[in-house]
């Protein structure tokens, strides 16, 4: 994924009311920034900490321009744009450069499913060798890292996450792949695992989702200020 035009650098301020975020700019003017993030963002929103930002260029707009990356630790760039999760997997699997998701002749996204009333991120078919046999995508974005290298989900409980996961087994009960893929937007995560002492309740049911036969993958970004791609299979700790 290109951003094009490059993305901008400021420094965080503070992050407020979920949404917004107010950024000094190298000159020292500030200006206010729309977070495109629902979850709580912790260790993502230190006041002092290095962002990058895309200017829309729409006047109109409330908010012209976005918060995309902020800089961890003092060297891991964090792609906190939880929108940005959905489309770099969508470009990976149009690429086919997603091991575990290959060799699928075509895809359909939002497509609804399940009996919560849900909308599957991905639903691939047609694949080689599996007549009749679809593969059901749910993505997650992790941007929470652990440090020493350990990342996990979700970073606030999420009941929404909980209702996937069983929605997952109904997809795995009915004879189709079942897939619940981690987009690690952080480049110091070299692994994942469910943040239990955040949301004890998903932790269990993603362990339980697994010994169905759900299957958990995980891919981490490669990030820089002028594009991000989905290249790097991690392992996922049940």
């Amino acid at each position: 994924m290109i951003f094009d035009p490059p993305l901008q650098t400021a420094t965080l301020i503070r992050r407020y009311k979920r949404f917004l975020a107010d950024v000094r700019l190298p000159d020292g003017s500030e200006i206010t920034l729309h977070c495109p993030n629902t979850g709580s963002m912790r260790n993502c929103a230190e006041p002092g900490s290095r962002v990058w930002y895309s200017d829309s260029g729409n006047a109109a707009r409330k908010y012209p321009c976005t918060w995309e990356l902020v800089e961890v630790e003092g060297r891991y760039k964090v792609g906190i744009n939880t929108g940005r999760a959905n489309a770099l997997v969508r470009e990976a699997l149009e690429q086919q450069t997603l091991a575990g998701l290959a060799g699928y002749a075509q895809f359909r996204a939002e497509v609804p499913y399940g009996t919560e009333k849900s909308r599957i991120d991905f639903l691939l078919s047609d694949k080689a060798g599996e007549p009749g046999v679809d593969c059901y995508v749910e993505v997650k974005s992790v941007t929470l890292g652990l440090g020493d290298g350990l990342g996990a989900f979700p970073d606030a409980v999420t009941s929404r996450g909980q209702k996937h996961l069983r929605e997952l087994m109904e997809v795995r009960e009915a004879g189709h792949r079942a897939v619940l893929l981690f987009c690690v937007q952080h480049e110091g995560i070299a692994r994942v695992r469910p943040a239990d002492e955040i949301d004890p309740d998903y932790g269990r049911l993603l362990r339980e989702a697994h010994a169905a036969g759900v299957e958990v993958l995980a891919y981490r970004t490669s990030i820089s200020a002028t594009d991000i791609v989905l290249d790097t299979a991690l392992p996922v700790l049940l």
